[in-house]
């Protein structure tokens, strides 16, 4: 989801970078976070990291395992864990979905970005893909040094 000039809410709280480079994701889904309250106001000043964390879909809920959201200082008293697990929000029919998906057909669900969007909500985008082998990684990474040297190549003598 790319930033546009009226969305002055918008804002990319964590990107996990390595989820593409390791997984070959065929599908995205934009799903609801349930959170604290200090946990929305520590992802205001940005503390959050999604990079090891996960989905699972456990009977008939959606669980956010292993993301880190960092401490909000001035919440003494009620405070939050840092890595609890936490309830993502789908409807019934994405919900299916995944269950076939994971259950099924062997695909992981892996958090890919967590934002806030337009009307300022906490979103997260899960990435549903299978994980790629070595011999997969080193194909993506020679395709993409390809596309960079055409790139070169057509800016110096295109």
């Amino acid at each position: 989801m790319a930033k546009n000039d009226d969305d002055k809410n918008y804002k990319v709280i964590a990107e996990n970078r390595r989820a593409r480079y390791d997984y070959a994701i065929e599908d995205d889904i934009e799903c609801g976070i349930v959170l604290e309250g200090s946990e929305v106001k520590s992802l205001r000043e940005g503390g959050a990291n999604v990079a090891e964390s996960y989905a699972a879909v456990e009977g008939s809920e959606l669980w956010l395992v292993n993301a880190y959201i960092a401490p909000y200082a001035q919440a003494k008293t009620f405070g939050h864990e840092e890595r609890r697990r936490r309830k993502l929000l789908v409807s019934k029919r994405e919900m299916s979905k995944l269950w076939n998906a994971t259950a099924r057909e062997g695909y992981t669900l892996v958090p890919l970005v967590m934002y806030f969007n337009h009307r300022g909500m906490v979103k997260l985008k899960i990435g549903v893909g299978k994980g790629k082998k070595t011999e997969d990684k080193r194909a993506a990474t020679a395709k993409r040094d390809w596309q960079r040297q055409k790139a070169r190549l057509m800016k110096d003598h295109g």
